[in-house]
């Protein structure tokens, strides 16, 4: 069922009010995309459709919190998707799981907050400005700010002390300010 934007906002509005019907829809709309994210993060189906439940009772429990000035639906659902998933792996890291993030988890490839960021100049800009990074410092950047990836995260998979992670994203958020004019 394809949805608009402006459904799935109406129907986030309908579940906040309780509303079961428009609840149905906005998961019939919406399933397979926050599935998707999901399983990119987890690499395990079950445990991905399990996480799964868990968003739509989030999103069931929060929709009265959605703000649509601050973000389209399907990014608000997906970043909760998201963050549940990594809350979970996270988890699984503690246990002894060796796990891995993917940068290019995306909510909605038709048409994104993402999508319509990446057309615009801004992150044009930016883009280049990751490239004058060392690699490393800019998949660092990366995993930091738009996956979620804490510190320690990224102190395991650099191999490097937490307080040298602390210092080079200083450091490559200050380059990025300059390459930026900001």
């Amino acid at each position: 069922m394809q949805c608009t934007p402006g459904d799935l906002k109406d129907h986030l509005i309908a579940c906040a009010q309780g509303d079961r019907v428009a609840f149905a829809a906005l998961y019939q709309a919406t399933s397979l995309k926050l599935f998707g994210i999901v399983l990119r993060i987890l690499k395990d189906q079950a445990l991905s459709e399990d996480v799964l439940q868990e968003v739509y009772v989030t999103i069931w429990r929060q929709a009265a919190r959605y703000d649509p000035d601050r973000a389209s639906p399907i990014t608000w659902m997906g970043t909760i998707a998201r963050n549940r998933a990594i809350d979970v792996l996270r988890r699984q890291k503690g246990q002894g799981m060796t796990v891995e993030i993917e940068i290019d988890t995306i909510v909605d490839p038709s048409r994104s907050a993402p999508d319509e960021l990446e057309r615009s100049q801004a992150y044009q800009a930016l883009s280049v400005c990751l490239e004058a990074l060392d690699p490393n410092r800019a998949k660092m950047v990366r995993l930091a700010y738009l996956e979620g990836a804490s510190r320690q995260d990224l102190a395991d998979l650099f191999g490097q002390p937490v307080n040298t992670i602390k210092t080079w994203l200083h450091r490559s958020l200050k380059q990025l300010k300059e390459c930026l004019g900001s």
